[in-house]
C-alpha cells in the first residue's frame, strides 16, 4: 500500500502539490479492496458510494438501454482513478455499471471523506478541480471522435492515447468502446499499420 501510495502522490503532485499535513490527511482515507473478475461495483440506480484508485487489473464503466444494448464509456487500469464520477461527486443515482473485466485490487475513499477533504482545504478542491476539468476535456474529445472520425480514425486515435490497451483489454469492449463492429476492429487490427 505504501508504494501505491508514494505513486499516487507523484500523480497528485504534478497536478495540485499538497502540503506535508494536507497529504497525511489525504493518505489516510484509502483503504485496500480487492473484486474478482466480472464483479460488479456500481449498479446502474445506485448512488457511487467510492472513488478507486485502481491498483491492478482493468474495469469499464458501461451503460445499458432499455433494449439491452451496451456502450462502453470508459475504461480504467492502473494507474488511474475508477469509479462512476459523476454520480460519485453528485451523489446522485448512477445512470452507468462500473465493473470489473480482470481480477482488480485497488484503494478505495468514501465520498464523505473527500468532501471533507475538500471542505477542509482549498487545495483539495483544486485538485478535484483540476481533475474534473481534465475529464471534462476528454469526454469533449471523445464526443468529437465518436461523431466524425472514421473507424479507423478512432482506432488510430485510441492506440495514440493509450497504445498498450490492445494488451490489457479484450478486443470485443475495444469494439464496442469504438461504436466499431467487431468483425470490422478484427479487420483494423490487421490492416492498421501503426
Amino acid at each position: 500500500m505504501d508504494e501505491a501510495l508514494s505513486h499516487i502522490r507523484q500523480m497528485i503532485s504534478a497536478v495540485q502539490p499538497l502540503t506535508t499535513q494536507e497529504w497525511v490527511d489525504f493518505s489516510g482515507i484509502w483503504r485496500p479492496f480487492s473484486a474478482k473478475r466480472k464483479e460488479l461495483l456500481t449498479r446502474q440506480g445506485e448512488t457511487e458510494k467510492y472513488l478507486y484508485l485502481v491498483l491492478e487489473g482493468v474495469q469499464r464503466v458501461v451503460y445499458y438501454d432499455e433494449q439491452g444494448r451496451e456502450a462502453t464509456v470508459v475504461f480504467t487500469y492502473p494507474p488511474s482513478f475508477g469509479g462512476v464520477l459523476d454520480a460519485f461527486l453528485t451523489q446522485q443515482p448512477s445512470r452507468y455499471f462500473y465493473e470489473t473485466l480482470t481480477p482488480s485490487a485497488f484503494l478505495r475513499t468514501s465520498s464523505d471523506e473527500i468532501q471533507q477533504l475538500m471542505d477542509s482545504s482549498a487545495n483539495f478542491e483544486r485538485l478535484i478541480r483540476k481533475g474534473v476539468t481534465d475529464a471534462l476535456s476528454g469526454v469533449l474529445e471523445r464526443i468529437v471522435e465518436l461523431q466524425c472520425f472514421s473507424s479507423e480514425e478512432k482506432f488510430r486515435q485510441l492506440l495514440k492515447r493509450s497504445p498498450h490497451i490492445l494488451q490489457l483489454v479484450p478486443h470485443k469492449y475495444l469494439a464496442n468502446y469504438l461504436g466499431i463492429d467487431p468483425t470490422n476492429f478484427s479487420k483494423l487490427i490487421n490492416s492498421v499499420r501503426i
